[in-house]
């Protein structure tokens, strides 16, 4: 079967300068060529415009995208998905990084045409670079009722068919907004599918909300409310149940990695 679909990569980016070069590198050295990389300046004040320009202009696969002003990573991305030129649409942050079977492992299964999306396990770096030796480990097959418990997707491994079920765009809220959209691509699309084999790398940063429980925990009411409608009890009844799931079941998907010595 030969891959012949195009992906769109959408890199929404603020200050980025120290991370961006190895996120974008990352994209250069996948082994399926098909793909384009928007990067969405998202109104930086450091260097980081003029070191996507410097790709841009070496690799026209490489498009930059510039906000007048600072909106917010649920702006640019939804930018970077309703520019988007192709079939398939997948998720790097600007301080992230892929491994070069990535896309060609993706696409294969996608365009198999089973499923709409699929996801993959990942592995942890710290925000110097340093491997965590941790590795997330990716459900064979996630609902949108197991979905809808706590978020199981990296979004940096997230892949999404566009042409299949059409363009799935962010809410507008500024934090977990990458979670409803994969409930919304479930929602429209069936299951994905999870792929044991790690497949790219995440920047533990100190400011992440993932290190912010009291942060994940405001915004995680948003999206059962505002995003999704339940009822102020309705979503606090699932807020216990996500408190369960993500501290007590999603804990196990994290993995301590073996390392040659």
């Amino acid at each position: 079967m030969e891959l012949n679909r195009m992906v769109s990569v959408i890199m929404p980016a603020y200050n980025a300068e120290a991370f961006i070069a190895d996120s974008i590198q990352s994209v250069i050295a996948q082994t399926y060529p098909n793909w384009e990389l928007l990067v969405i300046d998202d109104a930086s004040t450091d260097n980081m415009k003029e070191i996507v320009k410097g790709f841009s202009e070496k690799d026209k696969r490489i498009k930059l995208l510039e906000n007048d002003s600072n909106l917010g990573t649920h702006h640019s991305r939804n930018r970077g998905i309703k520019a988007a030129q192709g079939h398939l649409i997948a998720f790097l942050d600007a301080d992230d990084q892929w491994k070069p079977s990535k896309l060609y492992t993706q696409v294969k299964i996608l365009q198999k045409g089973n499923v709409a999306a699929c996801f993959s396990s990942y592995e942890l770096i710290s925000e110097n670079g340093e491997p965590l030796n941790k590795k997330i480990e990716a459900l064979p097959i996630l609902s949108y009722e197991k979905l809808l418990k706590a978020n199981y997707v990296g979004n940096l491994t997230g892949i999404y068919d566009a042409q299949k079920i059409g363009k799935i765009y962010c809410p507008e809220i500024s934090k977990r907004q990458d979670w409803a959209l994969w409930l919304k691509v479930i929602e429209k699309g069936g299951p994905m599918k999870g792929i044991e084999e790690s497949l790219a790398i995440y920047r533990v940063r100190k400011n992440s909300i993932s290190r912010n429980k009291l942060e994940m925990l405001k915004y995680n009411f948003k999206v059962y409310h505002e995003v999704l409608g339940y009822s102020y009890f309705s979503s606090l009844s699932k807020m216990f149940v996500f408190l369960n799931e993500q501290f007590f079941v999603k804990s196990r998907q994290t993995k301590t990695m073996i390392t040659e010595k």
